[in-house]
């Protein structure tokens, strides 16, 4: 056990042995060995649990971001005095040069009144060319249900082709569910700026088929938004021109640094408003309370570091005869340190890779434990109404998973200094004087 020059080499066999066998504690060490397990369960539910909240945040994030920036783009064009955009596909022309522009889609604007047998009820109608629409990904994926060229045939796809000649209306699937429609349903639409009389606007209302559902996967476009052709837009609202020109790049983050390029192009009775500044309140919201909720549960894995502070201070005083003769047979203060080092460190060890393993596989299953729960107590844990996705996202950060595991174990090994620094201290004559 002990060399020549009176010292023991750093983490010996032995060490391990002792230390491995502290852990396994007997008959009349179970109060010790509950501690150990509240001390391993805390940190892996605390570590599972920060996983879980962060990749939740993450793919909330991500999901709504996209959703927002799919269905209004990352940047908006529209004329500073309010007036409809006369000469659109000229300044659209001119903004698709800019450099990271990927595509300019004008778009006609205005709130109606949607009614139907059903229910009436406010709604945004967006007017736009058929081309455009088919590049809204959001819109044109595999959920959408169409009555144009051969659909409902199984063997054609639903296709937005044929939208404009229809002069009929895409709804979103919660605006259907609302008012009770189906592919061929009538849906009125009701404006009061109709066209100019001697006594000024007066409302206008139209019945249009309805031709396609859409699903976009979020509660604010599916239940509020109703898609026009373009023409038909304005013809409807009585205006002629573009209400504001949607303007698509490659990267949304950089958008703000290319609004100086877009103004340039577009004129000087122009404005743009990136989706930072919309949406500034909201994100900035979403990020504070990621920041306290993590903040909150970091807590959890310090409080199960203090159980195994508890836990290991009552190990050191059980075991206080065990050391003394250790001590008289040779062990060195280093390697007492190192023996309760190790017996809370791989108690921090175990719970913290048995969380990272724990919340990976929640993440993996979010949404079915979420369908889950559901099932089982007859309540969606995440109502698309208040969340506005259908579904509970959750997207792993392996950057931000690796700063948890490295944050739990440093939080770990950190707890077991102070009681593995007592139990290197014990006297041998005073631990062995009432033996």
């Amino acid at each position: 056990m002990a060399s020549a020059s009176g010292s023991t080499r750093a983490f010996a066999p032995f060490e391990w042995m002792l230390a491995l066998r502290y852990l396994r504690a007997r008959r009349k060490e179970g109060f010790i060995s509950v501690i150990s397990l509240f001390s391993f369960l805390g940190i892996m539910l605390g570590v599972a649990t920060l996983i879980v909240v962060m990749s939740v945040f993450n793919g909330f994030h991500q999901e709504l971001l996209g959703k927002i920036l799919g269905s209004t783009g990352h940047a908006m064009i529209f004329r500073s005095d309010g007036t409809p955009v006369q000469d659109y596909k000229a300044i659209a022309g001119k903004v698709a040069k800019v450099q990271g522009v990927t595509s300019v889609i004008p778009i006609v604007e205005g709130q109606v009144l949607a009614s139907s047998q059903r229910a009436s009820t406010g709604a945004l109608v967006r007017g736009m060319s058929e081309k455009d629409l088919l590049s809204l990904t959001e819109i044109n994926n595999s959920d959408l249900k169409t009555a144009l060229t051969n659909y409902p045939n199984i063997d054609t796809k639903p296709t937005l082709v044929g939208f404009e000649k229809a002069k009929g209306v895409l709804v979103g699937e919660g605006m259907a569910r609302q008012h009770g429609l189906i592919l061929g349903s009538n849906f009125s639409l009701i404006t009061p700026d109709g066209p100019d009389t001697p006594i000024g606007n007066t409302p206008s209302s139209r019945t249009y088929p309805v031709v396609g559902i859409f699903k976009a996967g979020m509660s604010d476009i599916d239940e509020n938004v109703i898609f026009l052709p373009l023409d038909e837009a304005n013809d409807f609202f009585s205006r002629t021109g573009a209400s504001l020109l949607q303007v698509m790049v490659k990267d949304p983050d950089l958008v703000q640094s290319q609004v100086a390029a877009m103004l340039a192009a577009t004129g000087p009775d122009m404005l743009v408003q990136t989706w930072q500044a919309r949406n500034v309140a909201f994100f900035n919201a979403l990020a504070v309370e990621r920041n306290v909720v993590t903040m909150v549960l970091s807590l959890v894995v310090m409080v199960a570091a203090l159980n195994i502070i508890s836990g290991l201070f009552m190990l050191v005083k059980d075991k206080g005869s065990n050391i003394a003769i250790l001590r008289t047979m040779g062990a060195t203060k280093g390697a007492m340190m190192r023996v309760f080092f190790i017996t809370g460190a791989a108690i921090g060890t175990l719970g913290t890779f048995a969380g990272v393993i724990i919340g990976v596989l929640i993440c993996w299953n979010a949404d079915n434990i979420r369908r889950g729960i559901q099932w089982l107590s007859g309540v969606d844990p995440f109502n698309p109404e208040f969340y506005y996705l259908a579904q509970l996202p959750a997207k792993i950060s392996y950057t931000e998973t690796f700063y948890v595991v490295v944050f739990s174990l440093v939080i770990s090994y950190l707890a077991t200094l102070y009681p593995s620094w007592k139990a290197a201290r014990l006297d041998p004559v005073e631990a062995l004087r009432y033996e």
